[in-house]
């Protein structure tokens, strides 16, 4: 072990190999520690913002109904102290909200627009470089491992000089797969220790990352000990990796799109939206019969003043109407995401692309059942500021501002 580790040293192609490595990591752990620290900064920022308009605003309402109005409840889902490693689902899913009283589903579908073709190659972050890249790399290291010896006229002394060719050709790939896997998770591990990441989470990163380059050693050991040149092998070992990291994982996708079909999101607005407009038109009676049936305890507040013809008690509940008029389908929406998630999940054991990045997204807390959970406490908080409004609203209770501004709802994030 101890000559192949000198012999490795003196190889001037494993050092420019690790150290591109190296280079490519640290870029995407600066870049990936870049974006969270710029969220956290604008999770700040807004929090600050958001308290002091909410004091402003509620100091000029003299009533319930325009107090729930106007007034804006920040919800955010800061990053967690892995997510520069993997930023998975915080790029195409919506990580902060500002809500308020209105029919909740138009607001919690708007989201920031993306690039289409920024997300179309994804983010350059470690799990891009760890997924993508390292293999090729791998690739790179090993494709001539023994016809390159060949080529250089050493492989028979070579393989006449230790007593099991097998085993050779294992340890000179196992250190170079760790030098591959130290200079790929060295930046990483560094990160971690500025950001605060938990030492078990690294070490699962890092066990993860070596596992998944230990698969494509032992492909590439398989195809690059057969007596073949080193340019077949190279050939062979990139169809290899364009069928495992690209063809798979896409035709995987496609596959669990099919199987799984969804409502579009867009259909969900629409139809709330066209339910609240609608609303204006109905009678009042008609939209408190629907709304309810989710809250028969409201039952004998419900009388209006037909000389006013605007209560805001009914302006809120035939918001929520909006809101129980795309409940299935919103419900249907989530339980779909959800089933692709599970189905992207078992399909992922044949793509080991697929599965290394959903494992690091699981680590970092940005993968789909993060972002479906973070949508669920939107809801909740959204709800709780319903069951905190209606009571003021239904029982005509006089405003009073010192209330509202300290016993109002407050988002807080459960991580």
């Amino acid at each position: 072990m101890m000559r192949e580790l000198k012999f490795m040293l003196h190889d001037k192609a494993v050092w420019v190999w690790c150290l591109l490595a190296l280079t490519f990591s640290a870029s995407a752990v600066v870049l990936g520690t870049i974006e969270v620290r710029q969220q956290h900064l604008e999770i700040a920022e807004l929090q600050q913002l958001d308290q002091i308009e909410r004091q402003v605003t509620l100091s000029k309402q003299s009533d319930w109904g325009s107090a729930a109005y106007y007034t804006f409840h920040l919800a955010f889902d800061p990053p967690s102290n892995f997510a520069y490693a993997a930023l998975g689902q915080r790029d195409v899913s919506p990580w902060k909200h500002r809500i308020r009283m209105l029919a909740l589903e138009g607001q919690i579908y708007e989201t920031d627009a993306n690039n289409p073709d920024f997300a179309l190659i994804g983010r350059f972050d470690f799990v891009f470089v760890a997924s993508l890249i390292a293999p090729l790399l791998v690739v790179l290291l090993l494709f001539d491992l023994r016809s390159g010896e060949h080529v250089a006229g050493r492989l028979n002394l070579i393989e006449a000089s230790v007593g099991s060719t097998r085993k050779l050709w294992w340890q000179r790939s196992i250190l170079r797969i760790l030098a591959l896997t130290t200079a790929l998770c060295l930046p990483v591990v560094i990160g971690g220790l500025v950001a605060g990441t938990a030492p078990s989470t690294l070490a699962l990163c890092v066990f993860a990352v070596f596992l998944y380059l230990i698969f494509w050693m032992a492909i590439s050991l398989w195809l690059a000990t057969a007596n073949r040149t080193g340019s077949y092998n190279l050939t062979i070992l990139l169809g290899v990796w364009l069928l495992f990291c690209v063809i798979v994982p896409a035709t995987l996708t496609q596959v669990i799109d099919k199987t799984v079909p969804m409502i579009d999101g867009g259909e969900i607005v629409l139809t709330q939206r066209e339910a609240v407009n609608d609303a204006w038109d109905l009678p009042k009676h008609a939209t408190y019969a629907a709304f309810l049936v989710q809250h028969p305890e409201w039952r004998e507040h419900t009388a209006w003043n037909d000389e006013d013809g605007f209560e805001w008690k009914w302006y809120y509940a035939f918001q929520q109407v909006g809101d129980q008029k795309v409940e299935s389908r919103s419900l249907a929406y989530r339980q779909g995401q959800a089933r692709r998630d599970e189905l992207a999940n078992w399909l992922g054991l044949i793509s080991p692309a697929t599965l290394l990045q959903r494992q690091l997204e699981a680590l970092a807390n940005t993968d789909v059942r993060s972002a479906l959970e973070f949508d669920q406490q939107v809801r909740n908080f959204h709800a709780d500021l319903r069951a905190w409004y209606y009571p003021k609203l239904f029982q005509a209770e006089k405003f009073d501002t010192e209330k509202a501004m300290s016993t109002i709802p407050k988002f807080a994030p459960s991580k």
